[in-house]
């Protein structure tokens, strides 16, 4: 059987449901982009070296985590991701541009769901 991957990711975590045979795993990765950034806005520096300096960083510690994600994603034969902002997008593009293998990936736009919804989406779609 292949494995089929759901993933529910915005900027701040990711959860990864696998589905292989039987077999049922969960993952959870918590982003530290968006936390320091806001440390990183109530430093007391000014200007637009400091904005810089923050878009940097932020970028920085996001490609951190999505890397991190995808690392999950490896050796998925099917991918749905889905999630309530671009963070979706932003993690698809990274991954096509690491792997290029036409790997099947669909996108879905959600609002915010429990890790019971997420489990559920995730069934729901690979066994429908």
């Amino acid at each position: 059987m292949k494995t089929k991957v759901g993933l529910w990711i915005d900027h701040r975590e990711a959860i990864i449901v696998s589905l292989h045979d039987q077999e049922e795993g969960i993952k959870r990765i918590t982003s530290e982009a968006e936390e320091n950034a806001q440390q990183s806005a109530s430093q007391d520096d000014s200007g637009e070296d400091k904005r810089y300096k923050q878009d940097r960083r932020f970028d920085n510690d996001l490609n951190k985590y999505y890397d991190e994600v995808i690392s999950y994603l490896r050796n998925a034969d099917t991918i749905l991701i889905f999630g309530p902002g671009v963070a979706k997008s932003e993690l698809q593009k990274r991954f096509d541009d690491q792997t290029q293998d036409g790997r099947v990936i669909e996108i879905e736009t959600t609002d915010n769901m429990t890790e019971s919804q997420i489990v559920a989406k995730v069934r729901d779609h690979f066994q429908g």
